[in-house]
């Protein structure tokens, strides 16, 4: 008998095709199967099985050697043939016992094989050992997919794609980029909001308001890289390059200022940001052996963070870098030549956002 799980939740209930022309021999197979609590479907050649198991790819079938319209042996030849029912296991039942016949049967793809007149005994055995088989390899098949889910949360797709296919002892993936943008966005007056509320109300805060820039990251086809504290960094141009990664930094950062205009609305609170942005070469990669992170390593990114710090509440800035790399600079107002900790003199520019902001307020 199947487990008591099985019984009492569908949902888990083993699924097992029977394909014979025989109507008795079929009538009693199914009849046992049921008996043992399995779900049965069923079919009277190869074609149908081919359609059932396209449907609802069973955890098992039953396949009959020698049928009309489409015998058992081409019937399993075509179900490993395709990738999206290779994996059922196949029981071949059949009159056939000579060592031809037998070995057809394996060499087309059958897990296993019966005579008949057929021993339900041992047949029951088999067909359990089998769904075993089966439930434990979509059980791996299942968590891969969670796995490479929760990868892809972490890392860009083709970096997980390469950490998957590579051994990870020792590896360590650093790309160079000779130019992208990068961004650093950070929430003014974090800290003191912080001393105001609960730890709790502070996380949910800036979750709601990360998960926006999240859904924009995506939207506009950019790389989310960390949040840091209250503070939120994007790349563009990076690891599949652009050359349009300038205008489209500076569309996410017009998208992430509107984004916060909404929610203050919305909240009935205020809360602005500091965006700042250069453009420039960096190391892109993944290092260490745990907490895989994808991470960027240079100038460019120190500059885009003295950018953010150099900026004011509301307000996007660039390096005269990326200023030059856009298509569009009417937007823009040159600052003062000012002097940055760490980078000496530098002419930037202040994005003009208000009209911007008006759409989201008004």
């Amino acid at each position: 008998m199947i487990s008591a799980e099985f019984r009492t939740n569908p949902q888990t209930t083993p699924q097992i095709l029977i394909v014979d022309d025989e109507e008795t021999q079929q009538l009693f197979t199914r009849k046992i199967l049921q008996k043992e609590g399995y779900l049965v479907l069923e079919a009277s050649n190869g074609l149908e099985c081919l359609e059932i198991c396209q449907a609802n790819c069973p955890d098992i079938v039953l396949l009959d050697a020698m049928m009309p319209v489409m015998d058992g042996f081409t019937c399993c030849a075509q179900l490993k043939a395709n990738p999206k029912t290779q994996k059922i296991p196949v029981l071949m039942t059949t009159a056939l016992d000579d060592k031809e016949s037998v070995n057809q049967a394996f060499e087309v793809g059958a897990t296993d094989y019966v005579t008949k007149p057929i021993h339900w005994p041992v047949l029951i055995q088999r067909v359990r050992r089998l769904i075993q088989q089966s439930q434990l390899y979509r059980q791996l098949i299942e968590s891969q997919e969670k796995t490479e889910k929760l990868l892809l949360n972490i890392l860009p797709e083709s970096i997980a794609q390469r950490l998957q296919a590579e051994s990870t002892a020792d590896l360590v993936i650093a790309d160079h980029f000779p130019n992208v943008s990068v961004l650093f966005a950070d929430m003014v007056g974090f800290t003191k909001l912080a001393a105001e509320i609960s730890p709790i109300e502070l996380i949910l805060k800036l979750n709601s308001i990360f998960s926006e820039f999240d859904k924009l990251t995506e939207e506009y086809g950019l790389e989310k890289i960390k949040t840091i504290g209250d503070g939120y960094m994007v790349a563009s141009g990076l690891p599949i390059a652009r050359e349009d990664h300038a205008d489209a930094i500076v569309q996410i950062a017009l998208a992430m200022q509107q984004a916060m205009a909404r929610l203050n609305t919305e909240t009935k609170e205020f809360h602005s940001l500091r965006i700042g942005i250069h453009s420039g070469p960096v190391v892109a990669g993944v290092i260490g052996t745990k907490k895989f992170s994808y991470d960027l390593w240079g100038d460019t990114v120190n500059t885009a963070s003295r950018m953010e710090q150099y900026s004011f509440p509301g307000c996007i800035q660039v390096t005269e870098y990326t200023y030059k790399q856009l298509s569009k600079k009417h937007l823009f107002t040159a600052r003062e030549i000012m002097d940055v900790k760490g980078k000496g003199k530098m002419k930037t520019y202040l994005l003009d956002c208000s009209k911007h902001f008006n759409k989201c307020t008004a």
